[in-house]
């Protein structure tokens, strides 16, 4: 579903997560520890995501966009999001985070987001495309 444009933009760029909690009330908030995995899922570290935890567990559908500020080429994947607290993808989070924060914060679990819909957000004839 990711295809090579999109993951190259995800992985160049900073990317904004959104969710809502039951009551459909959105939050919005950038991704510091985030991937692309090699299975095609989106990949975000939790240090400091309470109310997007809480989001994600009363309601798992999220979006993350990303777009290159040089080329305005961006993209807007939504899917279905878990919450993992082990695992290989939490794992590799908190060795980055551990080295990063050298102590002082570290990863409590990840958000695992099954792409199910990717949207070109590029200006231009493509845009609102579904890829």
């Amino acid at each position: 579903m990711l295809n090579e444009k999109v993951v190259k933009v995800l992985q160049e760029n900073t990317w904004s997560l959104a969710t809502c909690d039951k009551e459909g009330m959105p939050n919005v908030v950038p991704m510091g520890f985030r991937e692309v995995t090699a299975d095609g899922k989106i990949a975000i570290g939790d240090v400091f995501m309470e109310t997007t935890v809480a989001n994600v567990l009363a309601n798992p559908q999220a979006a993350v966009s990303a777009f290159d500020a040089t080329s305005h080429e961006g993209y807007q994947v939504k899917g279905t999001a878990e919450y993992v607290t082990s695992g290989p993808i939490f794992d590799k989070f908190k060795v980055a985070a551990d080295a990063h924060f050298k102590g002082e914060a570290t990863i409590k679990g990840a958000v695992i987001i099954t792409p199910t819909k990717v949207i070109v957000t590029t200006p231009g004839a493509d845009n609102k495309k579904v890829l």
